[in-house]
């Protein structure tokens, strides 16, 4: 007899921005602070039965200005301090490709925001419902990568990046992540 794994909805966060401080390109543990209240809104998710995955675009290590080593010991001081706040994320996945422009609308590489192939992925590899997931991040890549994944719908979140007139610019934008994960309850709360 074969066991199948339920499917369920996720929320793919950004980092940078979304769940901990914008900081550029940081490259040591000491850098990593949690964006105030995320863990309480990653709490939140999980309690609503959605994983929480992170996705991530590193283009610090493409560009030489940091190595794969401190990406790595960011997201581990960012996944430590998530659990020790009782806030456990399920997933994380980056990529490490340099963009060729500035446009964040632009699919480079499948990976890359606006790609979907970190979102894809992960679906595949921990059996998420794209069509129930949600993408919440800080810019129109973030945006874009959740509908090109086919996710339910997709939140900006206190975005310091303008967006661009049109793809993605019709997004919903919240205040913070919490406000975004509020939005996300009314709307589980109701259906």
């Amino acid at each position: 007899m074969t066991t199948s794994k339920k499917i369920r909805p996720a929320v793919f966060l950004d980092r940078d921005g979304t769940l901990i401080e914008e900081r550029g390109y940081p490259s040591r543990a000491d850098q990593v602070a949690l964006v105030r209240g995320a863990a309480a809104a990653v709490r939140r998710l999980r309690a609503l039965g959605f994983g929480c995955v992170v996705v991530t675009n590193q283009s610090g290590v493409g560009r030489g200005l940091i190595t794969l080593e401190q990406m790595h010991a960011v997201n581990a001081e960012m996944l430590r301090q998530f659990q020790e706040a009782g806030a456990p994320l399920d997933g994380l996945y980056y990529c490490t490709a340099a963009p060729l422009s500035d446009d964040k609308t632009v699919i480079e590489h499948s990976d890359r925001k606006p790609g979907p192939g970190m979102l894809l992925r992960a679906a595949k590899e921990m059996h998420l419902d794209l069509a129930r997931s949600w993408t919440i991040g800080d810019s129109v890549s973030d945006v874009l990568a959740g509908r090109n994944a086919g996710c339910r719908e997709s939140l900006l979140v206190g975005s310091a990046h303008p967006l661009p007139h049109g793809r993605g610019s019709d997004a919903l934008v919240f205040d913070d992540l919490s406000a975004a994960v509020d939005y996300i309850a009314s709307l589980a709360i109701a259906a």
